[in-house]
């Protein structure tokens, strides 16, 4: 009989381990949830004007920047306005990129039409995308950002935001992202 009380015990003490375990990974992952809430709260707060304007978006955390107002079609040359929109993103970028360390990753998009014949600038969508991340990260740097908080990526027409039924989709596809994201050392630590 004493060996099975100290069976139950023993099972009961294995339950209550268990629970335990799974109540503080519950809290972990609550808390993980709302430091990322408060991190696109602070985001949005950072970006106030230039999201009051219509200047920029913010969508999960991605600072989006319609393709048209940096670069004309099929072309990765800043436009004027494009310049003067990325430099006035650099004090609150820089603000928010070392609060939290984190870096910025620049991201190139297009839409679905093959690159114009006679452009010799670029053979495809893929080089047009990763040359306008290269741009815009490098306008960054100009402009104050420090180099090792920032990187290019390209996408191409891969990730479009809508289908690209006509000319006004692909106008919105053709963007520029901006998205904080975790140091590869800090993220292993965690």
């Amino acid at each position: 009989m004493t060996g099975l009380v100290g069976v139950f015990v023993l099972l009961l003490v294995w339950a209550l381990g268990f629970q335990l375990e799974l109540s503080q990974t519950l809290e972990k992952e609550v808390a993980k949830r709302q430091a990322e809430q408060a991190r696109r709260v602070e985001l949005e707060q950072a970006l106030a004007d230039p999201l009051d304007q219509g200047r920029v978006t913010l969508r999960d955390g991605r600072i989006g920047i319609s393709g048209s107002v940096l670069f004309t079609l099929n072309s990765a040359e800043l436009q004027p306005d494009g310049r003067a929109l990325l430099a006035s993103l650099i004090k609150p970028l820089n603000q928010y990129l070392s609060e939290h360390d984190e870096l910025l990753m620049v991201s190139g998009f297009t839409d679905d039409l093959p690159i114009q014949q006679g452009n010799l600038n670029f053979k495809d969508n893929w080089e047009l995308s990763a040359q306008r991340a290269l741009t815009v990260t490098r306008a960054l740097i100009e402009a104050g950002m420090a180099p090792q908080r920032v990187f290019a990526a390209a996408f191409g027409a891969q990730q479009p935001v809508v289908a690209n039924t006509d000319g006004a989709s692909r106008a919105q596809n053709r963007r520029v992202e901006m998205a904080p994201v975790p140091r590869a050392d800090s993220a292993s630590r965690e």
